[in-house]
């Protein structure tokens, strides 16, 4: 793994937290459950329910990782509650109670794919660039595009000056969000993004954020 990309290291920090809301909302239950003098507080349930739903895909990753490859059992685990998403109905028990665990299991999945959203082809991209890097360290020589248009270069400029962030609100539902200046059109910051002018931080979770940043290519093109 190149040193720029720790693949182990990203996924361990985007867990913490998550682990750590598990442990912090058991820990409350518990004390909850304890004292004989209080009732049973459901919200305490359901967030314990609900954090452990959502620190679940994380440890199974950390567990199965031991023993395997990270990127093939994030890639495989990733596969899977895609699938599950897109194949298993709603809970339509007779428990209410299971019925809660079923949605908070979705919610759980739609947050973990949302959050490793990029990292694996982020690992691969960084991978390729340590493998094509020419002896000596020196850079390889930047090729830009013969022609750019208004649009294009307007778009790099913001990145380049107006802080561009990707953010989603919710699964499949992303948008724009600039700290200063003209805000770019979505599609115009995901295209530059494919063209590889420019890259977005996926060690952040794409609802906290995602900061995109130019690439060399990028400011190779506007230094032209």
């Amino acid at each position: 793994m190149s040193a720029s990309f720790d693949l182990h290291r990203v996924f361990e920090s985007l867990a913490a937290p998550k682990l750590r809301a598990e442990e912090a909302a058991r820990t409350r239950l518990a004390e909850n459950l304890m004292d004989s003098d209080r009732s049973v507080d459901t919200h305490l349930v359901r967030d314990a329910m609900l954090k452990a739903a959502i620190a679940r895909p994380y440890r199974e990753v950390i567990a199965d990782a031991q023993e395997g490859d990270i990127r093939e059992v994030l890639g495989d685990l990733r596969k899977r509650l895609t699938r599950n998403l897109l194949t298993r109905a709603m809970g339509s028990s007779t428990c209410q109670i299971n019925n809660e665990a079923a949605r908070m299991d979705v919610e759980g999945a739609q947050n973990f794919l949302a959050n490793t959203e990029g990292l694996l082809e982020h690992a691969a991209e960084s991978e390729e660039t340590e493998t094509d890097a020419p002896a000596g360290g020196e850079p390889a020589p930047v090729e830009t595009p013969k022609k750019v248009t208004p649009a294009q270069r307007r778009t790099l400029e913001a990145i380049r000056d107006n802080g561009v962030e990707l953010v989603e609100a919710a699964v499949g539902k992303a948008y724009v969000r600039v700290e200063q200046g003209t805000k770019p059109r979505k599609d115009m910051v995901e295209w530059v993004i494919e063209q590889g002018w420019a890259k977005r931080d996926t060690s952040s979770s794409l609802f906290d954020g995602q900061v995109v940043t130019l690439t060399d290519l990028g400011d190779a093109i506007l230094a032209a």
